[in-house]
């Protein structure tokens, strides 16, 4: 939060790209204009996706491209502007993997991440789906999924291979001041870890805070069981110092504003316990999101990217209202009394 107390509130790129390109010095132009923009309407900062490259890329190469990013962004005048990293870890770059040599190239990986976010923002927060490969559903010697109880149970020795990694990763973070927010993701996008109570599990073993727990409001949504339970993990990641991150998305990753977000069971919970940044994150229909995620919808339309659509919203248009709903929001949550019950422990949740 900054100096003047009031909330941070950043922006996710996935709004416009998944991918920064640093390399690409046309398209740098692009993102600057992008975030000049955001920054005017009063975004306070941004998450940036960290695209993966070829096993063949060095790691110390991706991050000075990232370095010349962020002098092409202080030279634009962005200079004060704060940045978050969005990283996630793939079948190349496993922790989890039962093979050493694996397990030794991730950790190299998420290293490289680590300081590819100390680059662009000094003190700040790597946050994502980086403890299990995103979207690598295992499979039998046969070829047949595996589900329920045989993925729980498929599952387990994988986190166990993973601990020496993160525990390993968390001081190498922490020596460069670099948060760590594990961001569980629903059951139809991975196979693990889905919920905040999977997280922190996963995190009691760890010996230090430096790697917590990303709080997403669209997960929370689409994979979790109730309010009572959400209760429970909040305070539960506050009591260990493990609530690093709160993204604020719509169930169906689209606007903000008038969503399907339960504004009254999440707010009440977070806001008197969290001061780190909030993060609109709008998924728009840009590849690979479109087919990943098959969306239907049409695209929020990119200024200087696409050719405007009439009666579509632009991205600047669901930006600037996510930011004003997600102030109202705040600004509403505080005023109510102190001690007053919030919903999830109208429903009989408990600390």
């Amino acid at each position: 939060m900054n100096a003047t107390g009031k909330r941070d509130v950043f922006f996710s790129f996935f709004m416009f790209t998944a991918d920064l390109r640093p390399e690409d010095t046309e398209y740098t132009k692009v993102l600057v204009r992008h975030l000049q923009t955001l920054t005017e309407m009063g975004y306070d900062g941004f998450d940036l996706h960290i695209a993966g490259r070829p096993p063949t890329v060095e790691h110390q190469a991706e991050i000075e491209s990232y370095a010349r990013l962020k002098k092409a962004f202080d030279e634009a005048g962005l200079t004060g502007v704060k940045f978050t990293t969005n990283v996630g870890t793939t079948k190349t770059f496993d922790p989890t993997s039962p093979y050493e040599q694996q397990r030794d190239q991730a950790l190299a990986y998420l290293k490289s991440r680590v300081d590819i976010t100390r680059v662009l923002s000094g003190d700040s927060i790597m946050s994502g789906p980086f403890l299990y490969p995103y979207g690598a559903f295992p499979v039998t010697d046969a070829g047949e999924p595996i589900w329920s109880d045989a993925l729980q149970d498929w599952m387990e020795p994988r986190y166990r291979a993973a601990r020496p990694v993160l525990e390993e990763l968390s001081a190498y973070a922490a020596a460069r001041g670099v948060k760590l927010a594990i961001e569980p993701v629903k059951n139809w996008e991975t196979p693990g870890p889905n919920t905040v109570s999977e997280v922190l599990d996963f995190l009691d073993d760890l010996g230090d805070a430096q790697c917590g727990v990303t709080i997403d409001t669209a997960q929370v949504v689409m994979e979790s069981r109730g309010p009572s339970v959400f209760k429970d993990d909040v305070a539960r990641a506050v009591q260990r110092d493990r609530l690093h991150y709160v993204h604020i998305s719509a169930p169906d990753r689209g606007a903000v504003h008038d969503s399907w977000i339960p504004w009254d069971a999440i707010l009440p919970e977070v806001e008197p316990v969290y001061r780190g940044p909030y993060l609109v994150e709008v998924f728009n229909a840009i590849p690979p999101f479109d087919s990943s995620m098959r969306m239907t919808r049409r695209r929020f339309w990119r200024r200087d990217e696409d050719r405007p659509v009439p009666g579509v919203a632009g991205a600047y248009d669901i930006a600037l209202a996510a930011l004003a709903e997600l102030r109202e929001r705040i600004a509403r949550t505080a005023q109510v009394p102190a001690g007053a019950p919030s919903l999830a422990a109208a429903h009989g949740g408990g600390a």
